[in-house]
């Protein structure tokens, strides 16, 4: 059974995506999906760039846009309003305030930036020449724990997007993930089945069947995220996404609604 929502979409606003959010929802309507969620790039507030993510100024017409589409499609489809917000240490209470600024649906975390390097960025990929990659490996996790336990966002996008350009550590990270699964359980933050990765180098979706069953075993709850720069997107490899989950042991994801899981939803 194909997941009915899609949490993870985004707009011309960042700087990167393309197409009107209306044509995103009519692909989710062709999709057969129920709900959708557009969760765009919030404002950096380490630095700005607006290949990235929107300015703040910018904000309001995101909302008036989503708005747009929701009162559009209010017949056919449940359009949720959710943002992706960058975790940059030492920025946390800078964005519990940004975030506090409108009502959203679900806030998704997520790590792009060890310190300064955009490590998933094309432009800056042969900073990876000179890395460590078992060390890249271990700050990203270290972060991706950090941005659960700031209990800033709801949901933790693509938590192996390190691996995006396919460089894969040497050594068994286990144990790194085996401490994220415990901190996410503490913290409460759910993680989703992030099907970008397959329109990636990595070619895998985001997280590996690996991770994603060492997450199962703790209890983290999981939901399905195309994360869409293109009205095409929409939806995309969700029997991939669900095939992945069924065999990491998952039976059901959630649903949110106003920073809430208000219910579940069965993949069999």
């Amino acid at each position: 059974m194909l997941p009915v929502s899609d949490y993870h979409m985004h707009t011309p606003l960042c700087g990167h995506a393309s197409g009107a959010p209306q044509a995103y929802a009519r692909q989710a309507v062709k999709a057969g999906l129920a709900q959708i969620g557009f969760s765009d790039h919030a404002p950096l507030l380490s630095h700005k760039d607006p290949t990235i993510t929107m300015d703040r100024s910018q904000l309001p017409i995101y909302h008036h846009m989503i708005e747009r589409v929701r009162a559009e499609f209010n017949d056919t489809l449940k359009v949720l309003v959710g943002i992706e917000a960058d975790f940059i240490p030492g920025f946390e209470e800078q964005t519990r305030s940004l975030l506090a600024e409108y009502p959203y649906d679900y806030v998704i975390g997520s790590v792009h930036f060890i310190e300064k390097w955009g490590f998933d960025d094309p432009i800056q990929m042969k900073e990876w020449d000179i890395r460590d990659v078992n060390e890249v490996y271990r700050d990203y996790n270290r972060l991706l724990r950090q941005s659960a336990q700031a209990r800033l966002f709801d949901i933790l996008a693509h938590i192996d997007l390190v691996k995006k350009f396919d460089f894969r550590p040497t050594v068994d990270m286990t144990a790194e993930i085996e401490e994220n699964a415990r901190v996410f359980k503490k913290t409460g933050v759910v993680i989703e089945i992030n099907t970008s990765g397959l329109r990636k180098p990595v070619q895998e979706i985001y997280p590996s069947l690996h991770d994603l069953k060492l997450y199962c075993a703790q209890g983290i709850p999981i939901t399905f995220g195309s994360d869409a720069h293109r009205p095409e997107d929409v939806g995309s490899h969700f029997d991939k996404g669900v095939e992945l989950a069924l065999a990491a042991g998952y039976k059901e994801y959630v649903l949110f609604e106003k920073r809430k899981i208000v219910g579940t939803a069965a993949l069999i």
